[in-house]
């Protein structure tokens, strides 16, 4: 049986005397502790009593405050004791901090951004530090301000964290520190009103569209997904439940190019070595193999290809790939392979600086490979008389575009690599047009 206490833990004594009151829980002759944010003086502490002496000012509303946290926190050690569950003093702590609003949103968001970044999911871990901010910037909003004015602050201060993330030296972790003392937003406070006026915020002074504002709202909901599990906090308090805030994801349009605009880009005459001839090897690669993700077309290594075949790891989900290698793009590796290539060695140049055991630093040269490699698709564009926005993922939908409804589903999911068939099934409907063309004809004319 755990044993619950409020206690004045005096051996950590701040300069000015005043010493941390805390939940002492104590089980099998182990001991946690669990602070409670609040600071007082050694005389004025009662510890026979565990209460705060009336010499303290407002000594009855910390006393009752104390005595909620203990209450809470027994209610942690019987709601595990009552289930069975054979649960350490260090579990015990952990439930017991996160009762009530002791973990703010943007400490727990950090947290879980931090946990992606560790694990190497680095894209995925931008991407959300980027929605912490976003989020910061609507809680610290003043209305009282003009909306050009506000927007003008947002942008010069994405302009210099980007700055700083491309200085000698730039931690990711060290910028997330500040969201962990962040204590302005706590998940109790996120309701529907909330939702829809951040909602609001994201369009007007972000000028999102509808798309980048349902990844913010996915991402909150993921996040309160996961403080539910941890008991952050109540589901009572769940603003997505029920007849609440719906997220729904909008088809959107994908376009790719024709088969004819596919030829003109092979055909297009480019000095042999340059940046641009570079990048139309690169495009070309990824769509001769279905499409595949720009960032494992740079990772790509001579040891990849065995037996006219190409084996790969997709960095998004960890999936194994064989695909036989095209005769365009045998064509395509025979321009950069030497006698001097090792296994080892990366196909096409952008990664060749990089520390292959850094995967941070393959990231980050590869994320400025892909916004090079996109320049240079535009003026690809240009050149061959394509009108389509021209980009690395253009390549997936060019593919599908071209296979249309002649390749089954089911082997269009092979080489898509997407682990339900319904996926494959909606993304090519982007591009199967022919039964409802002939239907409009068929009663126009």
């Amino acid at each position: 049986m755990a044993t619950v206490k409020i206690v004045l833990r005096t051996n950590y004594k701040k300069k000015n005397g005043t010493c941390p009151l805390a939940i002492r829980i104590t089980k099998d002759r182990k001991t946690r502790y669990v602070f409670t944010g609040y600071y007082i003086l050694e005389k004025d502490w009662n510890a026979d009593e565990a209460k705060v002496r009336k010499s303290y000012s407002n000594s009855g509303r910390l006393n009752h405050l104390l005595t909620t946290k203990q209450k809470e926190a027994e209610a942690v050690v019987l709601d595990s004791e009552t289930s069975n569950q054979s649960v350490s003093t260090k579990e015990i702590q952990k439930k017991v901090a996160r009762k009530g609003r002791t973990v703010s949103f943007f400490k727990f968001g950090a947290e879980r951004v931090k946990g992606k970044h560790t694990s190497g999911v680095f894209s995925v871990a931008r991407a959300e530090r980027s929605i912490l901010c976003n989020i910061e910037e609507f809680v610290k909003l003043k209305k009282s301000e003009s909306i050009e004015s506000v927007k003008q602050a947002i942008q010069e201060r994405r302009r210099k964290r980007v700055g700083q993330s491309r200085k000698p030296g730039y931690s990711f972790l060290e910028e997330l520190k500040p969201f962990s003392k962040n204590k302005s937003l706590y998940f109790e406070d996120i309701n529907t009103a909330f939702l829809n006026q951040f909602k609001v915020f994201c369009t007007s002074y972000l000028e999102m569209k509808t798309r980048t504002v349902t990844n913010q709202l996915i991402f909150i909901r993921t996040l309160y997904n996961e403080a539910l599990s941890q008991g952050v906090v109540e589901a009572k308090y769940y603003p997505f439940a029920g007849e609440k805030e719906k997220i729904r994801i909008g088809s959107g349009h994908k376009i790719g190019l024709s088969k004819e605009e596919v030829e003109r880009i092979e055909a297009l005459d480019l000095e042999e070595g340059s940046a641009i001839w570079h990048t139309r090897n690169v495009w070309l690669v990824a769509y001769y193999f279905a499409g595949i993700r720009i960032t494992d077309v740079l990772n790509l290594t001579w040891g990849d290809i065995k037996d006219g075949r190409l084996y790969y790891t997709m960095k998004k989900n960890e999936k194994s790939v064989s695909l036989k290698v095209p005769v365009k793009a045998q064509d395509t590796f025979d321009y950069y392979k030497t006698s001097k290539s090792r296994k080892k060695d990366f196909v096409f140049p952008y990664l060749s600086k990089a520390n292959p055991d850094d995967p941070h630093d393959l990231f980050v040269k590869a994320r400025n490979a892909t916004s090079l490699l996109n320049k240079y698709l535009k003026r690809i564009a240009q050149k061959c008389g394509i009108e389509t926005n021209l980009s690395n993922h253009i390549a997936r939908h060019t593919f599908g575009n071209i296979a249309g409804d002649r390749i089954h589903p089911m082997m269009l999911q092979k080489l898509y690599r997407h682990s339900d068939l319904k996926t494959t099934i909606g993304y090519q409907a982007n591009f199967v047009h022919k039964e409802a063309d002939e239907a409009l004809e068929s009663v126009l004319n």
